[in-house]
């Protein structure tokens, strides 16, 4: 599921055309990206991070909602304006894209972030592939939001780099490595051996894990540390896990694809009825049709080299935030089909497909090496939130995956065959809850 050129020359024209308003506004401002789509960890139905730099006595939100309005940017009723949360935003829908923008003002902590897992995907080339796999693990399985609970790509992308400092083996700062055993050992760390209860990670001065106890005595009266205590490298007094409280559902998801992944690499996996017909990596992880039909549809706009680009509303900003767009300004073509208008024919069956993707990285799987992937990855890999992400929560929900049984056999895929859902970005979120049955995790 790695980032495409096309992809990402379809968000870099979303971020001119939203740069470009707000250059309207304030010429002076400074647009950034910062977030997955900056580090090149994000996944098909990803957002994309903006934070504005400027002065203003007040942050200017409802002054850009109403800007963005006015030029059609974004489709009217996907813009919202949330300036009582902690970091003050703006969310909206791309109108043609329909891929997800949160916009917020003079947060340096986003950038800083951003930069310092650059720094660590240069010391460890596998992180970007273990990352996306497991992102697309965690989304799949409603496991990725923290505001449900579940834990955020930071908190995971800083999980992954204590797992390499802690756990060292001699090809993880190696190109060629054999991913495929690192994602067994990532899922037996943190699904049956991590002590969630008594311990903390910290990634400062090479990596450690630190005492909850010790933490709380640090801290003032009344803090306790949060189930999944991780401490902030960029601000240390902050516990980046404190609002994943479905901590130990992530846990029994991790236990979960470990037995799985760890049965189908055994000797006695080639007995198993569905050797033949299942790739390794495909019992956990799975790309539905619908994703795989959007991305079809940006390779179709965006994909052929001197290919004007899709008309849309807006006015595009003259300097782009980097240099992968492929035109500055908007083409006065005929606008193309739209994703909505994509899908509105029936998806065959209504069913979750497990579609085939290749794996950029030559050895991503493992004998997990040897067996193709579900998922693509590439080094120059990639949040999911809400919007486009949903395509993976509707469609992905009836994947069962496979669990060993007590006789060492695997049994059979479930298949989903819910109601039919022709658009790509509604539905309904599901809240996680505290007590949700361990088969719901382990899909």
């Amino acid at each position: 599921m790695s980032p495409r050129p096309e992809e990402e020359k379809m968000r870099m024209e979303v971020v001119n055309r939203i740069e470009g308003v707000i250059k309207e506004l304030w010429p002076s401002a400074d647009v950034q990206i910062f977030g997955s789509f900056k580090t090149g960890l994000y996944l098909p139905t990803s957002d994309i991070d903006l934070v504005v730099f400027g002065k203003w006595e007040n942050l200017p939100l409802w002054t850009l909602e109403e800007a963005l309005r006015k030029h059609k940017v974004a489709d009217e009723d996907s813009v919202k304006v949330l300036d009582k949360a902690t970091v003050p935003i703006i969310k909206l829908t791309d109108s043609f894209t329909e891929v997800k923008v949160d916009i917020s003002f003079n947060v340096q902590n986003g950038v800083r972030a951003a930069d310092l897992i650059k720094d660590f995907t240069k010391k460890y080339p596998v992180l970007p592939y273990l990352v996306l796999v497991l992102k697309q693990f965690l989304l799949q399985r409603d496991l990725n939001e923290v505001f449900t609970g579940g834990i955020g790509s930071y908190s995971l992308f800083l999980m992954a780099v204590s797992f390499l400092q802690l756990h060292p083996r001699e090809d993880a700062c190696i190109p060629n490595t054999n991913y495929g055993v690192l994602l067994i050992e990532f899922f037996e760390l943190y699904g049956r051996h991590f002590n969630y209860l008594k311990t903390g990670i910290r990634i400062k001065d090479g990596g450690s894990y630190v005492a909850k106890d010790e933490v709380q005595k640090n801290m003032l009266d009344g803090y306790r540390p949060s189930m999944l205590y991780i401490e902030d490298p960029l601000q240390p007094g902050n516990d980046v896990g404190r609002s994943s409280y479905g901590a130990m559902q992530v846990k029994q998801a991790f236990d979960y694809a470990y037995v799985v992944l760890s049965h189908a690499v055994s000797p006695i996996a080639k007995y198993y009825p569905n050797n033949e017909t299942e790739s390794i990596l495909g019992r956990i992880v799975r790309v539905t049709a619908e994703v795989a039909a959007y991305r079809d549809w940006i390779s179709k706009q965006w994909g052929l080299p001197g290919r004007p680009a899709p008309a849309c509303a807006g006015p595009v900003s003259s300097s782009s935030a980097t240099q992968s767009s492929s035109s500055d300004v908007d083409s006065d073509a005929t606008p193309c089909k739209t994703p909505k208008q994509l899908l509105c024919r029936p998806s065959p069956g209504n069913r979750v497909g497990s579609q085939d993707v290749s794996v950029e990285a030559s050895q991503a799987g493992g004998k997990v090496q040897s067996a193709p992937a579900t998922t693509t990855m590439s080094s120059s890999a990639s949040k999911s939130q809400h919007g486009p992400a949903r395509l993976f929560r509707s469609s992905s929900k009836g994947f069962q995956g496979t669990a060993p049984t007590s006789h060492g056999a695997l049994m059979a895929n479930k298949q989903h065959q819910g109601k039919s859902n022709n658009q790509y970005f509604h539905g309904k979120r599901r809240r996680h809850k505290r007590d949700t049955p361990l088969s719901d995790l382990c899909r």
